[in-house]
């Protein structure tokens, strides 16, 4: 079970969370194109996939609270 996390930050701190997690996710799923085209287990494929997604579902949140931001 997860738990949830107060945490204060500025427009550039969100901004900076927001590159950071597109360059994360982008990294995953770059993994995940890598390791189909290797033909590696689709075990690996998915844990690359879910990752990216999960990142995907975090982003979107952060995304959010800039434009409210704007």
């Amino acid at each position: 079970m997860s738990s949830t996390v107060s945490l204060k930050l500025n427009q550039d701190e969100l901004e900076i969370l927001v590159d950071a997690l597109e360059a994360d996710m982008e990294g995953y799923l770059e993994a995940a194109k890598e390791a189909r085209g290797r033909n590696n287990a689709r075990e690996e494929v998915e844990t690359f996939n879910e990752a990216a997604e999960r990142i995907q579902a975090v982003l979107n949140k952060v995304q959010a609270l800039v434009e409210d931001e704007d």
